[in-house]
């Protein structure tokens, strides 16, 4: 294994690593494929009937005069005319230093006189070269340029790839046969078509056009159409509403004299888009003759750029509308939670509320509470959490607290209470779904008589131990609007002095990827410790300092829901 170059981070080495992998296995490939493409060994052929006679020295002269390398070849022909074979002749003297340069050595015996062309170079005849000396031969007309790619096997080592333009043209009795390397023009012309870019020089005086390979392919023009020899020409190819921008560019170089570019849309079934950027071309001190201009097809960057300005407008109206609705849903909360209930002491209950909103600013839950004094001196004491978040979620939470408020005054237990809010909730639709806890207190009895539906069990703080109620006989009850006529039953806690009652919601406690019973655990534990610390809990002000201080420990910007906590403690019996 090589190693990556000294000082090199281990990423870095890594990447070079894969890099050289990479090649070696695609090396390995074009081994294999010209093993697998070696030509078959040819049938040994009878000699001539008679020898080629010698090249004359005059031709051999004006073969070496040429300007590219060449070959000589005469057709080998039966009596019928039928070309059987292609004898090499003689090449000149260009065609013996390309050799050099690109054929491996050994790869190709000593040239010792005429011979088979196919024989010294057995891959030539999977080309089409073999059909360009027959159409040569036939037609009487040079055939090409074409591009004629082969490969010469190398004894040891990777085969050489010859990539060349080549054109055959008659001579008398034999075929010339040259060649030139065509890699810069047709790399000129990938590269432009790869980047969608060309270049022209338009002469003004004439109104003709010296334009680049590229010039049809980033124009979008079809192969025989006449290229816009005159800029009105060019004009006319564009969208109307480029034309301001085609003006300008030329008034900035025929009068400033100055370089110029813009942006211009070329109408069609594919709509393209062109940055042309030009400059003038004149002589010292004179006028602009010519506008030379490179043009670039940035159509892709353009709808991307579209795409992504489309993207960004419409995540800034739903970012203004999301800010909207969770301005309008959290005015709607305000108005109707109250801060503090409030007017319980004299029932021998003393409350305090904490409302943390959602620490992922998702938008505005449903939580939701109600502590209030009924006829006859008991309490309306509810806490729940309305699905989801948003308008739609302190829509049903406003629903629920308003239809449960009045409903308390008919006097009817909580579970008959739980029942018709269920209802309620199944005849909303089937996104209006909400746990809660409805209780209400006993102050003649001390008694807390309560349901749950699909929501955390209430916490109890007694003699500095903190536990959970015991669940209503049959376990708590089903979430309120799954199924409607599904009846509730009502758990009863006797409360003595001092003893505190933490209804919550589950953003208290609930956190992703974590174990509900790990959760609450946590919670009874934080509740217990800060009972140590806050030994005297004997007013409003304690007892509002532990909600805030229980809320602080347990929150973090792992909660995903908003929380709400309402303490409740008997103050006397």
């Amino acid at each position: 294994m090589e190693h990556a170059p000294t000082g090199q981070d281990p990423r870095s080495a890594l990447d070079h690593q894969a890099l050289r992998e990479l090649l070696a296995a695609q090396r390995h490939r074009i081994e294999t494929y010209a093993r697998t493409h070696r030509p078959a060994p040819r049938a040994p052929a009878a000699p001539p009937a008679t020898a080629p006679e010698p090249v004359p020295a005059p031709v051999q002269d004006l073969l070496d005069a040429l300007p590219m390398a060449a070959l000589l070849v005469a057709p080998q022909t039966d009596d019928g005319g039928r070309i059987t074979d292609f004898l090499y002749l003689t090449q000149n003297t260009r065609a013996v230093s390309y050799a050099r340069a690109h054929v491996p050595a050994a790869s190709v015996p000593r040239w010792s006189g005429p011979v088979r062309l196919f024989d010294r170079f057995p891959l030539l005849q999977g080309t089409g070269l073999p059909r360009m000396l027959a159409d040569a031969h036939h037609e009487r007309a040079p055939q090409g340029p074409e591009i004629v790619e082969w490969f010469i096997p190398r004894p040891d080592g990777p085969p050489a790839r010859i990539s060349n333009d080549v054109v055959v043209a008659p001579c008398g009795d034999h075929l010339l046969v040259t060649w030139e390397p065509g890699h810069p023009v047709r790399m000129a012309l990938a590269a432009q078509k790869l980047v969608r870019t060309c270049w022209a020089e338009w002469n003004i005086a004439d109104a003709t056009v010296t334009p680049s390979l590229g010039f049809r392919h980033v124009l979008g023009l079809a192969p025989h159409t006449p290229v816009p020899a005159d800029l009105l020409d060019l004009a006319d190819l564009l969208a109307p509403a480029s034309l301001t921008e085609l003006y300008r560019l030329l008034y900035d170089i025929f009068f400033h004299k100055r370089r110029s570019e813009c942006a211009v849309t070329l109408p069609g079934p594919y709509e393209r888009v062109i940055r042309v950027v030009a400059e003038p071309v004149r002589p010292r001190k004179g006028p602009v003759w010519a506008v030379r201009a490179v043009l670039v097809d940035i159509t892709d960057d353009t709808r991307r750029r579209a795409r992504a300005d489309a993207a960004r407008a419409e995540a800034r109206r739903q970012r203004a509308r999301a800010e909207a609705l969770a301005d309008v849903a959290d005015a709607l909360r305000e108005a109707v939670v109250p801060r503090s209930p409030g007017g319980l002491a004299s029932s021998g209950i003393d409350t305090a509320v904490v409302y943390r909103p959602d620490s992922t600013r998702s938008g505005v839950g449903g939580d939701w509470y109600k502590a209030r004094r009924l006829p006859g001196g008991r309490l309306l004491l509810a806490l729940g959490d309305a699905r989801g978040h948003g308008l739609d979620a302190v829509t049903l939470m406003a629903k629920l607290r308003y239809a449960l408020a009045g409903l308390a005054y008919t006097d009817a237990p909580v579970e008959q209470l739980t029942h018709w809010l269920n209802d309620m909730a199944c005849d909303d639709g089937a996104e209006s779904t909400a746990t809660a806890v409805i209780a209400r207190y006993h102050p003649e009895r001390g008694v807390l008589r309560w349901t749950c539906a699909g929501h955390p069990l209430p916490v109890l703080l007694r003699d500095g131990r903190a536990t959970l109620l015991p669940a209503p006989p049959g376990g708590p009850g089903l979430t309120l609007g799954v199924l409607p006529d599904v009846p509730y039953a009502a758990a009863e806690t006797p409360l003595a002095d001092g003893d505190i009652v933490l209804l919550y919601s589950d953003g208290l406690v609930e956190r992703r990827d974590t174990d509900p019973d790990e959760d609450t655990a946590r919670l009874l534990t934080t509740a217990e410790q800060l009972l140590h610390t806050h030994p005297a809990l004997h007013d409003h002000t304690t007892l509002q300092s532990y909600a805030d201080e229980l809320i602080a420990r347990l929150d973090g910007p792992h909660r995903s829901d908003d929380v709400t906590l309402l303490a409740l403690r008997r103050t006397h019996g």
